[in-house]
């Protein structure tokens, strides 16, 4: 079965995976085909993007590897993480890579259509807005599909409609559902580009099959469960669809009480987030790089986040998103090792990220999480989304700590997008990093 797949940037200057191996900071300028990158405050000043607009200018750079030891040269991994896209969504077609099955230039595969009894081919879909699919732990089941990977147009057509918040994972957000359109080199030249001019990775894979706080647990600490006893990882257990959940005080119809961890319920019957949140006891990667003395940084865009804190629920209010205020892409805040080693101040805005990497004074480790606006999260315009990178990716091309610096781009689930090989859903990502591939 085929995974969702994370694509990924690894730069030791930067790429996708983008990495800049060469000895030196590259002094390679943006292109001028296209307006020049903006870089983003707190506010995220990115135009929206609207449907045919030019996206930001991405700089390209030629690397140069020495072979194996061109691995050591890499002093800072920066983590691009975007959302709900799979690779045969964005790489489908990329040449030579593992994605939708072609001859001649048509697809030779298609995924039935329940409700018209038909069976509907992957086709280019040049729309910057999409309305994607369900994409909770039963939908990834029922995508797969024990393997047959046939289940995601029905899955569309069977998720809720006219949801009050049209981000809510368990929701279709068009009218025709869209879940095996494609984009190539025309809608996102840019991260094309980097699968040209780096690497791109068709088998790796996303580690849960399921929405985004199972997976951003996993980014941090390769592990969803769910904690019965405060302070004790002992009484952690796998929790692949409802991990304890942070709090969302604009959540509406819902009755809370103080217990840990969450037992309350909202107005349709999904557990939702105590008053204090709950509680991550068990080891995350920022405890073993706090003991080994290797800086890390999370960076979060001031915004909303646009999955409900329950994938199941009918509908949600967008939960507002930023450095201080904890929610499913920002989960790091609730891990006791994090609070007992006084890591916190480490979770901060991206606007320090821009100023970090201008300065060269980045840490060893950077997540970086968007809001909803720039996030490509289904309904979010990927053009905005694709801006949005590369004015990060390009803030480490131009960046003194470019040489030395390893970027990892990903999307963390697949909106119910097609995947056509018979493996597991899950994101793929792409590296690059010279000659140096692993």
């Amino acid at each position: 079965m085929r995974r969702t797949r994370i694509i990924g940037v690894v730069a030791v200057a930067g790429g996708m995976v983008v990495a800049a191996c060469s000895s030196s900071p590259s002094t390679t300028t943006p292109s001028t085909t296209g307006p020049a990158t903006t870089a983003l405050t707190t506010s995220v000043t990115t135009t929206p993007a609207t449907t045919g607009s030019t996206p930001s200018t991405v700089a390209t750079t030629s690397t140069t590897g020495s072979g194996s030891n061109d691995i050591h040269k890499i002093a800072h991994v920066v983590v691009i993480m975007q959302e709900n896209r799979s690779f045969d969504s964005y790489f489908g077609t990329y040449p030579g890579a593992d994605g939708i099955p072609m001859a001649n230039g048509q697809p030779t595969v298609c995924v039935p259509d329940p409700a018209n009894n038909t069976c509907v081919k992957p086709f280019h879909n040049t729309a910057d807005v999409n309305g994607g699919g369900p994409h909770g732990q039963t939908n990834a089941t029922a995508d797969v599909n024990g393997g047959k990977m046939d289940g995601f147009v029905g899955q569309a057509e069977n998720g809720r409609k006219g949801c009050t918040d049209p981000n809510n994972p368990a929701c279709t957000n068009s009218a025709t559902p869209d879940v095996m359109g494609y984009n190539d080199a025309g809608e996102i030249p840019n991260y094309w580009a980097y699968a040209q001019n780096f690497v791109l990775q068709d088998h790796m894979f996303e580690p849960n099959a399921s929405w985004s706080l199972p997976e951003h647990l996993f980014m941090v600490s390769e592990w969803s469960a769910r904690c019965t006893i405060v302070g004790d990882p002992t009484s952690c257990t796998n929790a692949l669809q409802n991990p304890g959940t942070p709090p969302n005080p604009t959540r509406r119809n819902a009755t809370t009480t103080t217990t840990s961890p969450p037992t309350a319920t909202d107005a349709e019957g999904d557990p939702v987030a105590t008053p204090n949140g709950p509680d991550y006891a068990w080891t995350d990667l920022t405890y073993l790089l706090h003991k080994d003395n290797v800086s890390w940084g999370y960076y979060v865009v001031a915004g909303t986040e646009p999955d409900c804190q329950n994938d199941t629920q009918m509908s949600c209010v967008a939960v507002r998103q930023n450095a201080a205020t904890p929610g499913i892409w920002n989960p790091l805040p609730y891990f006791d090792t994090v609070r007992d080693d006084g890591q916190q101040g480490n979770i901060q805005s991206v606007a320090n990220f821009y100023d970090q990497a201008k300065r060269g004074s980045l840490p060893a480790v950077s997540w970086v999480v968007p809001s909803g606006a720039v996030s490509e999260h289904p309904p979010a315009a990927t053009s905005a989304g694709q801006s949005y990178v590369t004015s990060l990716v390009n803030a480490l091309m131009q960046s003194p700590d470019w040489s030395s610096t390893a970027i990892f781009l990903a999307w963390d689930d697949w909106e119910a997008s097609t995947i056509m090989s018979p493996r597991p859903p899950s994101t793929r990502t792409a590296t690059a990093c010279g000659s140096l591939r692993w």
